[in-house]
């Protein structure tokens, strides 16, 4: 959250300088004001805080919100890549400057803990984490129930917040799901320094604890627009959450349907076809407005990935779907036009059909507009249908399933005949298919435990067969966290 700090103080003394008399300001002199006093005036004045938690949205798209200068340190999008391309489903298949080459698609970094990509993810969640702990500090603290509706619903954007980067936290700096495993330091309050690493479940404790107090708290919370979080959100991520412990299916199932149930519309052939670029797309649950304003350019997730923005993959850097993948879509299936009719030189599997500036001008974006999309409806449908076969409840799993592939396929007959793991295996293809490119992959390679093979189109590794608990798909606590916190001495 860039000027965090100082937008907290700025706003808090602004406000209570209006509000207070002479006597007030001589008992405490000071240039900037307490945390305990920031925490008073909230709780007459939701204002005080609204900008910390506007703070902490623009943080998720700020560039070098990692840390570093960095065109590849973006915020939770760029930590995406990261994800689909370790998930081998997205390939780097043209490098002419080098970016996600080394630390990424040929695992330095996961495999180095003195490279910079492992401090970028590590330093950006937990700044995540850092901000919204001054929020629910501010609120009365993580017990408290604010009086206010106003400062409830801001109270349950804070935690699912924290909650939500834990999760990438755990995600990406443990090797798979063991309750007993101290992986990584926990930190609730502001004034938590240096911790030590704690187990698995203690994390996992924290997340639900926050999710299921969000849902109650951001119950009739109406979000001025898609950018923030809200009850869905909460269920949302709470799923997640669950369905990657492997054991709760049922409420996996819950959470989703009532995600589902949430007025959300999948999105038609038509719209899987329509550049991903709008916010407002029915079947986007969370994502961000991208404005001028925002400032964003070449160094951004368009930046990256679409050919028709100024971008590293019309200048060199192409990112493709896994052919192996790609030849996996059937040929009368919508989606795999996501990838085809290639545009001149740009013929490896690239992404022209799916994330495209509505101008469609070759390198023709230079001021980022075209949103970012972080939550879909579709995901939970695909969530349900693979929780639904994990319990056993092939019937569920099946129905919800065509009804995702409905708008992609012209016949789904052959899902009738599916049960067992042949229908597990179907759900996790159509996961990969869908949401290709979004950040998701990662999560369900681990979640179904799946094996990586890379095809022909990557430039490193291809045909090696990759589990998903290998120490190469998962990023290591970097060397300045070590370095810094005596509490931590050691990777393992």
């Amino acid at each position: 959250m860039k000027n965090s700090n100082i937008k907290f103080s700025v706003i808090a003394s602004l406000l209570l300088l209006a509000g207070c008399g002479k006597d007030f300001l001589d008992e405490q002199p000071s240039e900037f004001l307490t945390q305990e006093q920031v925490g008073e005036a909230a709780a007459n004045n939701p204002a005080v805080i609204e900008g910390t938690i506007s703070g902490i949205y623009s943080t998720m798209f700020d560039t070098g919100s990692g840390g570093t200068t960095g065109h590849d340190d973006f915020g939770h999008k760029g930590y995406d890549i990261y994800g689909d391309m370790l998930s081998g489903d997205m390939a780097l298949s043209v490098s002419t400057y080098g970016w996600y080459r080394a630390d990424i698609t040929e695992f330095q970094a996961t495999q180095d803990f003195t490279r910079t990509r492992n401090y970028i993810v590590w330093r950006y969640y937990y700044r995540i984490v850092r901000s919204a702990n001054l929020v629910i500090d501010a609120l009365g603290g993580n017990d408290v129930i604010p009086e206010l509706d106003e400062n409830k619903y801001l109270m349950g954007q804070a935690k699912t917040l924290r909650a939500h980067a834990y999760f990438y936290l755990t995600q990406y700096f443990s090797n798979s799901y063991d309750p007993s495993a101290e992986i990584l330091p926990i930190y609730d309050s502001p004034d938590d320094l240096n911790g030590p690493k704690v187990t698995t479940a203690e994390i996992y404790t924290l997340m639900e604890k926050d999710l299921n107090e969000s849902i109650s708290l951001l119950d009739g919370f109406a979000r001025g627009s898609k950018g923030q979080v809200d009850k869905t959100v909460a269920q949302a991520i709470l799923a997640y959450v669950l369905a990657s412990k492997g054991d709760s299916h049922e409420e996996v199932m819950e959470l989703t349907q009532a995600v589902i149930n949430g007025g959300y519309t999948l999105m038609s052939s038509e719209e899987v076809l329509g550049g991903f670029n709008d916010l407002n797309t029915s079947g986007w649950i969370w994502g961000v407005d991208l404005t001028v304003d925002a400032g964003l350019g070449l160094v951004s997730w368009w930046g990256q990935m679409d050919l028709f923005t100024y971008s590293y993959a019309w200048a060199g850097d192409a990112k493709a779907i896994d052919s192996d993948l790609y030849a996996a879509i059937p040929e009368d299936d919508v989606r795999k036009q996501q990838f085809a009719e290639p545009i001149g030189e740009y013929t490896d599997l690239m992404p022209l059909n799916k994330f495209y500036h509505p101008d469609r001008v070759i390198g023709g974006q230079a001021n980022i507009t075209t949103d970012y999309v972080y939550l879909r409806v579709a995901e939970m449908y695909l969530l349900h249908a693979e929780a639904a076969a994990k319990a056993g409840e092939a019937g569920t799993a099946r129905t919800i399933l065509k009804d995702l592939l409905a708008e992609r396929l012209p016949s789904t007959a052959y899902i009738d005949g599916l049960s067992g793991q042949a229908l597990l295996d179907e759900i996790y293809l159509q996961t990969r298919i869908e949401l290709w490119g979004e950040g998701k992959s990662y999560l369900s390679l681990k979640r179904n435990q799946g094996t990586v093979v890379r095809g022909d189109n990557h430039l490193s590794n291809v045909g090696t067969a990759i589990n998903y608990d290998d120490e190469r798909l998962t990023f290591e606590i970097p060397q300045s966290e070590i370095q810094n916190n005596p509490s931590i001495s050691t990777q393992n």
